[in-house]
């Protein structure tokens, strides 16, 4: 596989994730990913990630994703500069949403 950027569009991060080749990381808090999140992700909140590092799958890409982009893109960007093969997710879940990406619950848009 190709080094991938940093910064990710919903479309290619479906794309790892489906094809088994990313994890996708849903860093909001509890009543954000009740209102709507995108299946399949595991949901660890930023001030936790730290302590969870040791949970999160070896081996593959880590893409990691908030409402809009903002604090994924700094635990993307915490976890690279750790070593770990770390992306953003561009635009977060209402990036992902507008873009007709699956999603459970309901998303506001900006």
């Amino acid at each position: 596989m190709t080094e991938l950027p940093f910064e990710l569009s919903p479309e290619q991060a479906a794309d790892l994730v489906a094809s088994g080749e990313a994890e996708l990381i849903d860093v909001r808090e509890p009543y954000e990913r009740e209102a709507g999140h995108i299946p399949g992700s595991l949901h660890m909140e930023l001030g936790s990630l730290a302590d969870r590092a040791g949970e999160l799958p070896a081996g593959r890409a880590l893409v990691f994703q908030c409402r809009v982009g903002a604090r994924s893109a700094m635990a993307a960007f915490a976890f690279r500069r750790a070593g770990f093969d770390a992306h953003n997710l561009h635009g977060g879940i209402v990036s992902w949403a507008e873009c007709g990406l699956p999603v459970d619950g309901e998303i506001a848009a900006h």
